[in-house]
C-alpha cells in the first residue's frame, strides 16, 4: 500500500481506522475503539472506526470536525505542506500533540 498522508500529516495509510476500513476488519475495528476510548478518555465504538482518508467520504468521526482537515478543503490542497501560509498557528498547535506529522509535511515541502 502506498504512503496516504493526511491534511494534518498523519500518516493515513497506518492508521488503525484506514487499515480496518480498507480490509474490512471489524477485530481491528474492536481494538481501535478500545485503545481510542482509553487513550482519549471518550466513547468510541467499532461502527465509528471507518476511514478512507481526509478527501473521502467515508471519515472517522473527529475528523468530520477537524479545522486543519476544513482548511485544506476550503483551499483546495491536499495537505498543510502545501499552503502558503504553512506553517499556522492551527497545525503548529496540532503538531504539539503529534510531532511525527511536523516530519511528514516538513518532507513533502521539500520535495516541491
Amino acid at each position: 500500500m502506498d504512503k496516504m498522508i493526511a491534511c494534518c500529516g498523519l500518516e493515513c495509510s497506518s492508521c488503525d481506522a484506514y487499515v480496518a476500513t480498507r480490509n474490512n476488519d471489524d477485530g481491528l475495528r474492536r481494538k481501535a475503539a478500545e485503545s481510542w476510548s482509553k487513550m482519549f478518555n471518550a466513547r468510541i465504538e467499532a461502527k465509528d472506526i471507518n476511514c478512507l482518508g481526509c478527501m473521502s467520504n467515508v471519515l472517522f468521526s473527529h475528523c468530520l470536525e477537524c479545522d486543519i482537515r476544513e482548511c485544506n478543503i476550503n483551499k483546495s490542497q491536499d495537505n498543510c505542506s502545501k499552503c502558503d501560509d504553512y506553517a499556522c498557528q492551527k497545525i503548529n498547535n496540532f503538531f504539539n500533540m503529534a510531532p511525527e506529522a511536523k516530519d511528514s509535511l516538513n518532507s513533502l515541502r521539500q520535495q516541491k
